[in-house]
């Protein structure tokens, strides 16, 4: 199976998560390519275009990852514009919009689509947690600013295992990995 993305970072998360549950290590590869984007108001359909797309070019199964900031007092803003808003103001950017707030409030979302040709299945996981006052080193996307409900420190500040173990990829890449362990055995 490919996962399909052109983040090197989130394969990297994926493929270790995936090694720390998976009993049979189902073999994933990383086909680095960028997908259409498409504009909606979804994270799901943008996952379920994007898996589509993948599945056209390589003819194999995919996974493909979708994901977004939504944070309460911006109106869910940035949400399924996280990768742009990343690329245009970056978390500087999100602590300015938010200087004024009281509430810091934000939800991490992210939906993982597979398809085979046949069959599409959908998966989501989300943490929420708060905007932090400052950006930490470390990380990569908005992981300097997003500390985790319950935890004392932005994902920025986390070893890689520590930030899988509370990430919202984590409990979609869950879901999936025990619907795809029954699907397998069937197929």
């Amino acid at each position: 199976m490919y996962f399909v993305s052109s983040n090197d970072n989130k394969f990297k998360e994926i493929k270790e998560m995936l090694y720390e549950y998976s009993s049979t290590r189902l073999l994933i590869e990383h086909k680095k390519m960028k997908l259409k984007e498409i504009q909606s108001s979804s994270l799901v359909e943008v996952a379920k275009v994007k898996a589509n797309d993948a599945f056209d070019v390589l003819r194999e199964k995919v996974m493909v990852e979708d994901d977004g900031l939504f944070i309460e007092s911006l109106n869910d803003f940035p949400g399924i514009y996280s990768s742009f808003v990343y690329d245009t103001i970056g978390n500087i950017g999100i602590l300015d919009l938010l200087k004024n707030k009281k509430s810091r409030r934000a939800t991490f979302k992210s939906v993982i689509a597979f398809y085979d040709g046949k069959k599409f299945k959908v998966f989501n996981g989300q943490v929420k947690g708060l905007i932090s006052e400052n950006m930490v080193e470390g990380g990569w996307g908005f992981d300097p600013i997003f500390i985790p409900e319950n935890m004392s420190v932005p994902f920025g500040q986390m070893d890689l295992k520590s930030k899988n173990k509370y990430s919202h990829r984590n409990l979609a890449l869950k879901k999936f990995y025990s619907w795809y362990e029954e699907y397998n055995e069937k197929s």
